[in-house]
This record gives C-alpha cells, sequence and structure tokens, in this order.
C-alpha cells in the first residue's frame, strides 16, 4: 500500500504542474495579444516599402518578446529584409553612396571598401564590369564574418556583431571539419574537382562541389561549397568541408570578398 502522505504529494505535484502549464499558455497568448499592433505595423510597413522600418519593427519585437513562439518567424523576417536591402539601391547605415572617380575600377572600389565586386554590380544593377567617374553607386562597407556551429550544422553570416543571415549546412563526418578561425583566400565559380587524382568537371553529377567553392587559407583542402547532394544539408555528412545548397552558396559568395574571417566551433 502507497502511505496516503505518497499520494497527497504526488496529486499535489501534478496540480502544480496543470496549473504551471495553464500559466505557460496565458504567457504565451498574452505575449501573442501584446505583439499584434507592432507586427501588424511591421507588415504594413513592408507592404509600403519601407524596409527599414520594418526591420526596425520586427527587431523591437525580437527584443520585447524573446519567449513568444513566433520569434523565430521574426528573426526570420528580420534576415530576409536584410538580404533584400542588401541587394537594393537602398542606402542603409551599414552602406554609402560613393562617387567613381577616374581611374576607378570596380575591383578597386571593392578592395577599398573590403566587399566583393559581385555585390557592388548586384547591388547598382549593373550587368558589366564597366563603370564611368561621376556616377553614384551603392557600396556596402561593414565587414562580414562568418561563424560555422558544427553541432548545430547552422552557418551565421554577421556583419559586425549582428547576425545577418542564417543558413543550414553540412559538416565533416566523424566531426572531422578542422575548427578555428581562416580566411577565405580564393573563389571560384562552377569549381572543378580533383578526386583521388581523377578530374571531374564542373556540371558532372560526381562533382559533389555544386556551383561555388571558398577555400581556406590555412587549411587549402578545405572551404565552404555548394553540392549534388542537397539531402546531406543538415547532417555530417562531408569529407570536412562546409557544404550548403547551390542556392545559399551562390547567394553567400556574391556576399563576401576574399578575406572574409570564417570561424568554426565544435
Amino acid at each position: 500500500m502507497i502511505p496516503v502522505i505518497i499520494l497527497v504529494a504526488i496529486a499535489a505535484i501534478l496540480v502544480f504542474n496543470i496549473k504551471k502549464g495553464k500559466v505557460s499558455l496565458s504567457i504565451q497568448s498574452a505575449n501573442l495579444s501584446a505583439s499584434v499592433p507592432l507586427v501588424n505595423q511591421a507588415k504594413d510597413l513592408e507592404a509600403k516599402g519601407d524596409l527599414l522600418g520594418a526591420k526596425g519593427v520586427y527587431q523591437k519585437l525580437v527584443s520585447d518578446f524573446p519567449n513568444s513562439p513566433e520569434v523565430m518567424n521574426w528573426q526570420k523576417k528580420i534576415e530576409g529584409i536584410n538580404i533584400s536591402l542588401l541587394f537594393s539601391s537602398v542606402i542603409t547605415p551599414k552602406s554609402v553612396l560613393y562617387e567613381i572617380k577616374p581611374g576607378d575600377t570596380l575591383t578597386k572600389i571593392a578592395k577599398e571598401h573590403k566587399t566583393s565586386t559581385e555585390l557592388i554590380k548586384k547591388s547598382n544593377n549593373l550587368t558589366s564590369d564597366a563603370i564611368m567617374p561621376g556616377k553614384k553607386i551603392k557600396v556596402y562597407n561593414a565587414p562580414f564574418t562568418i561563424f560555422v556551429d558544427k553541432s548545430q550544422n547552422i552557418l551565421y553570416l554577421k556583419s559586425d556583431e549582428e547576425i545577418f543571415k542564417t543558413y543550414a549546412v553540412a559538416t565533416g563526418r566523424n566531426n572531422c571539419t578542422p575548427v578555428g578561425t581562416f580566411k577565405i583566400a580564393n573563389k571560384i565559380v562552377n569549381p572543378t574537382w580533383f578526386k583521388k587524382g581523377k578530374v571531374i568537371p564542373a556540371g558532372d553529377p560526381e562533382n559533389i562541389l555544386g556551383t561555388r567553392w571558398m577555400g581556406f587559407d590555412s587549411v587549402p583542402d578545405y572551404g565552404i561549397h555548394g553540392t549534388t547532394d542537397p539531402q546531406s544539408i543538415g547532417k555530417q555528412s562531408t569529407s570536412g568541408c562546409v557544404r550548403m545548397l547551390n542556392s545559399d552558396v551562390e547567394e553567400l559568395y556574391m556576399i563576401i570578398p576574399a578575406g572574409t574571417e570564417v570561424t568554426i566551433v565544435d
């Protein structure tokens, strides 16, 4: 026979947990209700094309309601707006309106501002490298860094201390992706894969590198690249490199210049 006092204690615990659950649901419900005006404001600003304003409201939502079940959706909204603004001609606090000088080239401008020529062309809708003195163009001038968490198989693109965008990635089998801080040493479009002496050209289904390669400086056989195996993303499934979906790696390739710092942790 179970003593009466134990039965009473068990009943009390069950009642407490039920009440606790109800309180938690009440808090969540209150958070959702309180956040509705801000959510509507953010959506209204987005509809009007005021992306900077909408981003500010979503950031306030994340800050004011960190326990809301919608917080991840708001963060994704922020990241989507970050990319939309980055690829547009809108001048943001982290960009400048640069007047092209005689003798300037896209490569020179990109190097001076620690950005990529691809990003300058994208944000100014340029279809070639030809530029004219006197023309003003948008140049993003806040440095990007990359942080890879192998335990989560997530790559964080950061601008200053802000998480600019997150990407799902694949990392090395048996935790073989090297840890440490590296720099992007080279960038290649449609890379050839040299597999045990065999040359596998770009576009070949066997070429696991996908459409882009960004190699590390101190470990030249490792880097960030695309894939022909999208099902591997989110897993420890590579020979040591950081693998991304082709659409994601093409976006990242456009954003970051050679020299970008990459930190990888377990």
